[in-house]
């Protein structure tokens, strides 16, 4: 707790956003892909929303568009798996060609059968057209399942939801791969029916949550390609006036046809701040579906028509062949399936098919021709139920087809040609658009939706509004009777909510249904969810004692909501109000308030009179405080204030208070916490077995391919020439060993018995491939040594003449520096006995070395310098060490034969070069550091304190004299810095060096009459000619000493 009197530091608007970005970023990198999945009776079909994969198809593992809904087991040859042991498992068209060998482990078109109840009509056709699968009932439940035969005894059924999320999670893998490593992928949107009921949708939902997918929202299949449709169109905006547009979506696939009415405008809504944005709208105006119509269906009557062509075939009657027994034989039924899918495909372009079947049944062979005109008539009665959807549509919608703008057709069945001359018929053949792709608008129009509700993506506002197709209603108990009450119509929003109102002043509970259609046209009352509440009578209570609740004025209210993820209905608030009697008090509550904090009334803050003054209102203010601490605290000091309050009257206010409740999904009940978990861990379980399988066929992959490999190189000549006889014979027995148990147990064998087969044959074959590459390379490997070897000693010469240099320039450099000292002392006893205008600057400051030259100043390094002997002798020794290396391994190796592990290895030769190399860089490293060194600044000369003298009075003349030669000798002469920085460059050192006395005087001498010498250089002046100038001066110096010396000697004769 902050202490009295201090506030608590709130965070900055600057750290608050902070935050928000860090947030909205882990939001977006967790979620940065999303899928829509169009999940179709026969086909699965998935599309791709990633940062730069904008609306991806998702490709399967065949690299085709779409993926068949289906996932078989294959059976093992030895027959019942072991326990916790999970067969090999395939999707799409590997798992549909198991059929005719599997057909009772091949689970296709599972969409029908989510959340049906085993005993559902749904269950019967297909247990119909898939006669070799068990159907059984979900153990603890109503709903149907699957059971295989190769599992051992007592493993449990497989739930439909179970196996829908298997190939929920092989289109996951497939979008993985798509999406590129790293890229986790959860969020999907579903396209469903517009006729799926709420138990559909849960079960859905359950098999997403068991694939690892989270559902971002569910969209039907006509509303999904309206969605498509309005991504490339802007449509006129009916805040200005426009019209819309109202088109109808006709979709038939393989299992089902549905018709959906849709309106589509543009619309002026309120954006951020002040500001407009103009949006679109997809509005779903009404539906209609027909489950059995579809392509499955037509299929069917083609199978029909196959089996009463087969049976009337002699060789058939012959062996007895019934309709009864072809249905229910496994094989032929998927055979006959199979076919029948092609040959109605093919009709939809051509006049006429046929299909052939040898060995149909028993050894009977069977060859069916059919005709359009013929498969027409067979499916005369499916054309008249194409009218269905669309006039159910057109009803619940109001509308008539003079309303439509136009049918777009979608779906893989809706090219048969009978369905399309029937929507011209009914709409005309101008209405009829093909604007959409008929088989994957509906998954973009889910991808697309999917990217707008997650927060990785900004992608054009379209707003759509989907209904969910059911009235939704509740029965409860009231008074002794049974009440039922319609909540939600047919065209009810998804995301809808509603406040439920009851009058009960006691626990109370309520049924939510679905009315779905049964038999013979009458609707199901099918149980959602039941309701009930926890703590209402306690509620109750209390606010009657507590707050004074009128008895007669009592409601409860119960909020419903169609889920805006599932569209199922869900409780989402309950609570309980009444009204109670409390006093009003004149003034209202600002008054109270002010009261409160001490401001006073309105009368307390009446502006002063004239006559009144601040000092006389204080002295009252004061008084009254002092006689009102005497009194009790509930007192009031203002009697008219207390009059109001007295005669205020009274009002009535309602009170609020939320109430608890328990909520229990009926119908598709929710799957236990254990049973859930227990399903999550068998499929976990498959996935690891699917690994573990993938990496020991991988290993016998490698094997195998090793095998080959090696046998090839039993006939290379330079494998022949790498290895002994003894070798080749031994590898080609492991050959052929490994060869045999491959074909006999390899496929069986575990992954480790396969690598141990791997690694014995590497161990005969690596050592000789070694050799083999060794001699290869080897030549190469010399000249590239011998190379590196020849650079090396190419530079020592170079090296030994820069050292050689710089011990002349080192020698001349001393001899100057002795010719520099001369001068000094000579230059110090001149400036005491010559009067010279420079007479005002002190003896010790001209005499004293110049900063340069001190001993704490860095010392420039010579050019010349840049090598020492212990250079030049490294490099000898590493010349000397890799010559007799090589020599001695060049001599054993000459010894040896080419099947012998060589003497040194192509490594050992790089790793030789390398340091020469290495050595070589380091020297041309050092003289390139010297010559890019800059030059160093000129040293600052330290502050020179003058001694106080006895002023003196030159005549103006002389001043301006001295003066004027001053500046002239300034201008001609260099200074000592820059003569000192001169020698410095020359490689002489200035300690003990004083340069004095110059300047028009030809000839200088020390204290000892040593003579000096002047250098005569320009200001643009080099190294070398520094050296040269040196070398000149001390040539000439010794000259001069020389002459001196026979002139003494010749005066002396």
């Amino acid at each position: 707790m902050a202490p009295p009197g201090r506030r608590r530091a709130s965070p900055s608007s600057f750290a608050v956003l902070l935050g928000l970005v860090f947030l909205f970023s882990s939001t977006a990198s967790a979620a940065s892909a999303v899928l829509g999945i169009d999940l179709g009776t026969e086909y699965i079909k998935a599309a791709l929303v990633k940062p730069g994969i904008p609306l991806e198809i998702v490709l399967t593992k065949d690299s085709k568009r779409k993926e068949a809904s289906a996932v078989a087991f294959k059976p093992l040859k030895s027959g019942t798996l072991a326990a916790d042991s999970f067969p090999e498992r395939f999707y799409g068209s590997d798992a549909v060609a198991l059929a005719a060998r599997f057909p009772g482990d091949v689970y296709p078109n599972l969409k029908g059968l989510l959340g049906i109840p085993r005993e559902g009509d749904a269950v019967k056709v297909y247990t119909e057209r898939y006669p070799a699968l068990e159907v059984v009932e979900l153990e603890g439940r109503k709903t149907a399942a699957l059971k295989s035969g190769i599992f051992a005894e007592g493993e449990k059924s497989f739930s439909v939801e179970e196996l829908l999320a298997m190939e929920l999670k092989n289109v996951k893998e497939n979008a993985k791969a798509l999406a590129g490593k790293g890229t986790d992928i959860q969020d999907v949107v579903f396209t469903v029916p517009p006729f799926y009921t709420v138990d559909e949708r849960r079960a859905l939902e359950v098999a997403a949550r068991l694939a690892g997918l989270k559902v971002l929202g569910m969209v039907s299949d006509g509303l999904a390609v309206g969605i498509n449709y309005a991504t490339s169109r802007t449509f006129p905006v009916v805040n200005d006036g426009g019209k819309a547009e109202v088109h109808l979506v006709f979709d038939m696939g393989a299992g089902s046809a549905s018709a959906t009415v849709l309106k589509f405008q543009g619309k002026t809504v309120k954006d951020i701040g002040r500001f407009n944005k103009t949006i679109q709208e997809v509005h779903v105006l009404g539906t209609g579906w027909d489950r059995t119509l579809g392509g499955d269906s037509l299929n069917m009557l083609l199978v029909d028509d196959m089996i009463s062509s087969f049976v009337e075939l002699p060789g058939a009657k012959s062996a007895e062949l019934t309709t009864e027994r072809i249905k229910t034989h496994g094989r032929t039924a998927a055979k006959l399936w199979k076919e029948a899918e092609k040959v109605r495909q093919v009709l939809s372009a051509n006049t006429q098919t046929s299909a052939l079947f040898e060995s149909f049944l028993d050894d009977v062979d069977f060859r069916y021709k059919v005709t359009r005109s013929k498969f027409e008539e067979l499916a005369a009665n499916f054309a008249a139920r194409v009218d269905g959807p669309v006039n159910q549509a057109l009803a619940t919608a109001g509308l008539t087809f003079a309303d439509i703008d136009s049918v777009i057709v979608h779906g893989g069945a809706s090219r048969t040609p009978f369905v399309q001359n029937r929507l011209e018929t009914l709409a005309g053949k101008s209405k009829i658009r093909a604007n959409v792709n008929a088989d994957e608008a509906a998954v973009f129009g889910a991808a697309f939706k999917a990217a707008g509700l997650s927060p990785s993506f900004r992608v054009k506002e379209i707003r759509d509004i989907d209904t969910q197709g059911y009235a939704l209603g509740i029965q409860y108990m009231f008074n002794i009777k049974d009440r039922d009450q319609k909540i939600f119509t047919p065209t009810s929003k998804i995301g809808a909510t509603k406040d439920l109102p009851f009058q009960m002043m006691g626990e109370f509970e309520f049924t939510m249904y679905q009315a779905v259609p049964g038999g013979a046209e009458e609707l199901v009352k099918s149980p959602a969810l039941h309701f009930k509440s926890g703590n209402l009578t306690r509620q109750v209570t209390k606010m009657i004692d507590t707050d004074g609740c009128d008895r007669e004025t009592f409601n409860n209210y119960v909020q419903v909501r169609l889920s805006p993820v599932t569209g199922a209905p869900e409780v989402t608030s309950a609570w309980v109000t009444c009204e109670a009697e409390v006093e009003e008090t004149k003034g209202g509550m600002m008054e109270g308030v002010k009261n409160l904090f001490g401001m006073g009334g309105k009368k307390d803050q009446e502006p002063l009179k004239e006559a009144e003054s601040s000092s006389s209102e204080l002295q009252s203010a004061i008084s009254s405080e002092s006689s009102s601490s005497s009194t009790s605290p509930s007192t009031s000091s203002d009697p008219e204030t207390t009059e109001a309050a007295k005669s205020g009257g009274s009002k009535k206010k309602e009170v609020k208070s939320s109430i608890t409740f328990h909520v229990t999904q009926q119908g598709y009940e929710k799957h236990p916490r254990k049973e859930f978990k227990r399903m999550q861990d068998r499929l976990s379980a498959f996935d690891s077995s699917d690994r573990a399988r993938r990496v020991r066929e991988e290993v016998l992959n490698s094997l195998e391919a090793f095998t080959y490999r090696s046998r090839d190189l039993l006939e290379n000549e330079d494998f022949i020439a790498a290895s002994t006889d003894q070798e080749r014979s031994t590898l080609e027995e492991k050959l052929s060993a490994s060869s045999d148990w491959i074909y006999a147990e390899g496929h069986d064998a575990t992954e480790d018995i396969l690598k141990a087969k791997l690694k014995d044959l590497e161990a005969l074959v690596n050592p000789i491939l070694k050799r083999k590459d060794e001699a290869a390379k080897r030549p190469e490997a010399i000249k590239t040594f011998q190379e590196a070897l020849d650079s090396l000693k190419s530079i020592m010469p170079m090296v030994k003449e820069t050292i050689e240099k710089a011990a002349e320039a080192s020698k001349s450099a001393e001899e100057a520096s002795k010719f520099a000292a001369s001068a000094t002392s000579s230059a110090a006893e001149a400036a005491s006995t010559t009067a010279d205008p420079l007479a005002d600057l002190e003896e010790e400051d001209m005499l004293k070395p110049s900063n340069s030259g001190t001993a704490d100043s860095p010392v420039p390094t010579s050019p010349l310098d840049i090598y020492t002997a212990d250079d030049l002798k490294l490099l000898e020794e590493k010349v000397d060490k890799a010559k007799k290396w090589m020599e001695e391994k060049q001599a054993v190796q000459n010894k040896l034969k080419e099947s012998d592990d060589p003497a040194f290895s192509v490594t050992d030769l790089q790793d030789q070069t390398k340091k020469l190399n290495d050595a070589v860089m380091e020297m041309m490293m050092k003289k390139m550091r010297a010559m890019q060194q800059p030059p160093k600044p000129k040293p600052k000369p330290k502050p020179k304190t003058k001694k106080p003298k006895k002023p003196k009075k030159p005549a103006k003349d002389d001043k301006d004299k001295a003066e004027t030669k001053e500046e002239r000798k300034a201008a001609a002469e260099p200074s000592d810095e820059e003569l000192k920085e001169a020698l410095e460059k020359a490689g002489i050192k200035g300690e003990g060096v004083k340069l004095s006395n110059i300047g028009d005087k030809k000839e200088l001498k020390d204290k000892g009459g040593r003579p000096l010498v002047k250098l005569d250089l320009g200001e643009d002046a080099t190294e070398e000619d520094i050296m040269e100038a040196i070398e000149r001066a001390t040539r000439e110096g010794r000259e001069r000493l020389e002459k001196e010396k026979e002139g003494k000697r010749h005066d002396e004769l």
